[in-house]
């Protein structure tokens, strides 16, 4: 035993990777002969080797040609065949396979790293007579070799970002992001860079970062808003024969208050009519101002003119931001002149100086003179005339006011009853009067202007008829009275009169004495309107 343990000691056999791809590599008897003592091997003196130590083995991707990759070879291999070579795990059969005879080891069919960029298999040495392993089983992997076979693909697509406008050169606007699936660790393949295809001078793009800065000053939202910026990817560090992609951001400017209010106009003249209530919208003003937003919004006030202040005042539209002048007061005057101005609510006298943040204009409002009626005075009055007054009889006199006309004679229309000077007013009596046919007469004074567009009015005078006694009294009916033998009361006889006196009527009933009147009758007075008639 001690001489056949010296023997295995110096018995070592060397595996080398041998040109066309043979593997092998150093091994020791040391560990392998107590790994093959604990599985009490009967064969000690073929078992005492160490296991295989396999390398990687490279196979290019995407090549369609069956190939030979590599060769498994054992010592114990000399040539006669004697030896079968096994391959098993990922891939074993469907991507690669060994010749047992040779063990070379092939490719079946055209591999994506992308897919799957490396395989574990195992590989055998068994004696074919014995069929017991020349060699452990051992693993070794074939690695899958890159080539540039995808193009760089832009992440988190679409790309929009805002900055201010008047912003500083080199202000961080976005940053774009692209992936390669080829492998980054293998030469250039997935290797990225950047540049700008559209957005020049505005814009530019650092190579290797992706992040999109501004390279001009001074941009003005008012001139131009929106930006697109269309960003180039290339893989192979932009080297002929790479693949690229592009992608748009679009890049909007943001306000800031650059610009001031600005009236268009110089002068604005408005109208208003005398008889306008307070309240009244004169008219509109509007300065324009080029921002949008906070940095948009004005106040409009009038300048410190006390009588012109108090007779128009200036409020804010908040939705269109235009002044607007309202009546304050009722005015006569027939001109006003106003100094409006504007002045922005918000300031950044980073970009202007602060007088330049208002504007002022002038107003004029010109007070239009309106066609009012003329005024009656009084406007209703209330006046009386007997009934038996003559024709001519003055009954009153009115008079109107017209504060639009001067020394305009009035002229008045007049019923048939009634007559009126149209130069004096003066009312008199144009036919008898009476009272019983018409107690009251409503009298409509009428002016009209000399003027032709001016407004005419009127008035209404009430004039009472007094009541004269001109009417006699009469039996309120024919009495056609019978009697019958014995009967005092004949008839009860009832008078009317058609006037109207004061303190009411008293009647006073006799017979007359002049009528043959026959004496078995007699009518007894009863002081009122109803008499007995007695027999």
């Amino acid at each position: 035993n001690h001489c056949y343990r010296i023997l295995v000691l110096a018995v070592v056999t060397v595996f080398s990777l041998i040109p066309g791809g043979v593997l092998s590599d150093t091994r020791g008897a040391q560990g392998l002969e107590a790994q093959q003592l604990a599985q009490g091997s009967t064969h000690l003196h073929r078992r005492l080797k160490r296991g295989w130590i396999w390398k990687q083995l490279f196979v290019p991707e995407e090549d369609p040609t069956p190939r030979v990759i590599g060769q498994l070879k054992s010592d114990y291999d000399r040539g006669e065949f004697s030896i079968k070579y096994i391959l098993s795990g990922e891939g074993a059969g469907d991507a690669f396979e060994i010749d047992e005879y040779s063990g070379e080891i092939r490719t079946l069919k055209k591999l994506d790293r992308e897919e799957k960029a490396f395989y574990v298999l195992q590989a055998q040495a068994i004696n074919r007579r014995s069929n017991e392993p020349e060699e452990p089983e051992s693993e070794f992997i074939i690695k899958v070799q890159d080539i540039n076979d995808n193009a760089p693909q832009f992440q988190n697509e679409p790309y929009v970002s805002s900055v201010p406008e008047m912003c500083p050169t080199g202000t961080t606007v976005a940053q774009v992001t692209a992936t390669d699936a080829d492998d980054p660790m293998f030469g250039n393949n997935a290797k990225l860079i950047y540049s700008v295809l559209q957005g020049e001078p505005y814009f530019s793009v650092e190579p290797k970062t992706g992040i999109i800065v501004t390279s001009w000053p001074n941009m003005d939202r008012e001139a131009r808003e929106q930006y697109l910026v269309v960003v180039q990817v290339k893989d192979m560090l932009g080297l002929s024969g790479g693949y690229s992609a592009s992608t748009t951001v679009t890049v909007t400017l943001t306000d800031v208050n650059d610009n001031g209010p600005t009236f268009q106009h110089h002068l604005y003249t408005f109208s208003v009519p005398e008889n306008a209530a307070v309240g009244t919208t004169v008219g509109r003003i509007m300065a324009r101002d080029g921002d949008t937003g906070i940095n948009a919004r004005m106040t409009y006030s009038l300048e410190d003119d006390l009588e012109e202040s108090s007779t128009f005042i200036i409020e804010t539209d908040p939705v269109t931001q235009e002044g607007l002048v309202l009546l304050a007061k009722v005015t006569n005057v027939e001109q006003h002149h106003l100094s409006p101005r504007a002045v922005n609510d918000h300031v950044d006298t980073r970009f202007l100086p602060l007088d330049e943040f208002r504007d002022r204009t002038t107003l004029k409002i010109v007070v239009e003179d309106v066609d009012e009626p003329p005024v009656f005075l009084p406007a209703a009055r209330e006046w009386k005339v007997p009934e038996n007054a003559a024709v001519g009889t003055v009954v009153g006199s009115v008079s109107a006011r017209d504060t639009d006309a001067v020394n305009n004679p009035v002229r008045s229309d007049a019923t048939k009853a009634f007559r009126i000077d149209p130069n004096n007013g003066t009312i008199t009596v144009a036919k008898a009067l009476d009272r019983e046919a018409a107690a009251w007469h409503n009298h409509m004074s009428i002016f009209t202007p000399a003027a032709a567009n001016h407004l005419s009015s009127s008035a209404v005078v009430f004039v009472k008829v007094l009541d004269i006694n001109d009417n006699v009294p009469r039996l309120a009916r024919d009495y056609r009275p019978f009697i019958c033998e014995g009967t005092q009361l004949i008839q009860l006889l009832s008078v009317v009169d058609p006037d109207d006196p004061v303190e009411g009527h008293h009647f006073y009933f006799s017979m007359v004495s002049e009528e043959h009147i026959n004496p078995n009758f007699t009518i007894r007075d009863n002081q009122g309107w109803v008499q007995t008639l007695e027999s």
